[in-house]
């Protein structure tokens, strides 16, 4: 299975994106997805998850309540909707597939897409 992320931008602060991950070569159905960023210097970092289903989510506490994540598993495709955005969200945006739901540990995904620049100017 492939994933491709997509979506991404320059944005001013407090502004929203959506981030688009499409999958191919395989059902979304069969896997759990997650959101990862890795900013300039940093490491990559947990941003969301979400079930097989799309009934449960999870978010790290830097992005609860502004960042929603979704998926349309008829579509093959699932979402990060980025609301409120700030500078320091800022990062290369990437999807990942698993079988662990609830996993905020990278190497939980075994299938990743390429990421998407986001942006956000002060």
């Amino acid at each position: 299975v492939q994933l491709q992320a997509s979506g991404g931008g320059l944005v001013q602060a407090g502004g929203s994106l959506e981030l688009s991950c499409a999958v191919s070569g395989g059902a979304i159905g069969d896997y759990i997805i997650g959101w990862f960023r890795q900013a300039p210097g940093k490491e990559r970092e947990f941003v969301a998850t979400i079930s097989w289903s799309g009934g449960n989510t999870r978010y790290s506490d830097s992005v609860k309540d502004r960042f929603t994540i979704s998926r349309d598993n008829p579509r093959n495709t699932a979402l990060l909707h980025l609301s409120r955005l700030k500078p320091e969200d800022t990062a290369v945006y990437y999807c990942a597939a698993g079988l662990r739901y609830g996993s905020e540990d990278q190497s939980d995904y075994n299938k990743w897409g390429q990421g998407t620049q986001v942006t956000v100017s002060s």
